[in-house]
């Protein structure tokens, strides 16, 4: 008895799937489902989200961070909801999400619905749409994994986040002692 084949989902299958608590994307094709994200998932991607606008804002960059809920799509067969991610403000101006597909950083907080599809599926994606750097947050962990485009394993670091986008005078620094601080 063979097995049924696998559906492929399209950006639009996965738009018209019910609003049940769970986060729906697709990569390739591929169904990811993430359930509601743990508590301690919030308060690591909501820290790290506000010092990101914090620097950018400090820098004076023409940039903004947005977290999780969003659509973004580089094609037909992707959608994605990445959990902290930064784009040009000009693209944001739009107020629409298929002009959102700068993104400069991105960072997901996994949660144990998500270990697979953050470090393996989206991983890839994000390198195939090089943006410029990709952090891996393991909030059990307390790590962190940093992906480049071109990078065929990750850097990892247990001491801090550091980024310097273009146009800034000084570098992001996020000491992950703060980032994972006890509430």
């Amino acid at each position: 008895m063979g097995m049924p084949a696998p559906l492929y989902y399209s950006a639009e299958m996965v738009r018209e799937l019910p609003d049940d608590g769970n986060v729906y994307e697709t990569v390739y094709g591929e169904l990811l489902v993430k359930s509601a994200p743990r508590p301690w998932h919030e308060v690591v991607q909501d820290r790290l989200r506000r010092a990101l606008q914090d620097y950018i804002a400090r820098e004076g960059l023409q940039l903004y961070v947005l977290g999780s809920r969003a659509d973004i799509s580089w094609g037909p067969d992707i959608l994605v909801q990445p959990d902290v991610f930064v784009v040009p403000l000009a693209q944001l101006r739009t107020l629409d999400w298929s002009s959102i597909t700068d993104l400069r950083l991105v960072a997901e907080v996994l949660s144990p619905s998500s270990v697979r599809a953050d470090r393996f599926t989206k991983r890839r994606l994000y390198q195939d749409q090089r943006i410029p750097l990709y952090w891996v947050i393991d909030p059990d962990a307390r790590a962190v994994e940093i992906w480049a485009p071109d990078s065929p394993f990750p850097v990892a670091d247990a001491t801090r986040l550091v980024w310097q986008p273009a146009g800034a005078a000084r570098e992001f620094s996020l000491n992950l002692v703060e980032l994972f601080r006890p509430l």
